[in-house]
C-alpha cells in the first residue's frame, strides 16, 4: 500500500470513530477532559490526514 493510500485509509478512519465519539458521548463524564472536544480533534485530525493523503497522491501523479 502507497503512503498516499495509507494516509488516506488512516484519516478516513480516525474521521469516523471520532465523530462517533462526537456524536455518541455527550452524556459521558470523566474529570480530566471532555468526549465531545476529543471527538472533535480526532475529526480534525483524520481530516488532516486525508488532506495529506489526497496531496501525496496528486503529487505523485504529476
Amino acid at each position: 500500500m502507497s503512503k498516499a493510500r495509507g494516509n488516506l485509509v488512516e484519516g478516513a478512519v480516525t474521521f469516523v470513530i471520532g465523530l462517533g465519539v462526537w456524536l455518541f458521548t455527550g452524556d459521558v463524564e470523566i474529570p480530566v477532559f471532555t468526549l465531545t472536544k476529543v471527538g472533535v480533534v480526532m475529526m480534525c485530525v483524520g481530516g488532516a490526514l486525508v488532506a495529506a493523503g489526497l496531496w501525496q497522491g496528486a503529487r505523485r501523479r504529476t
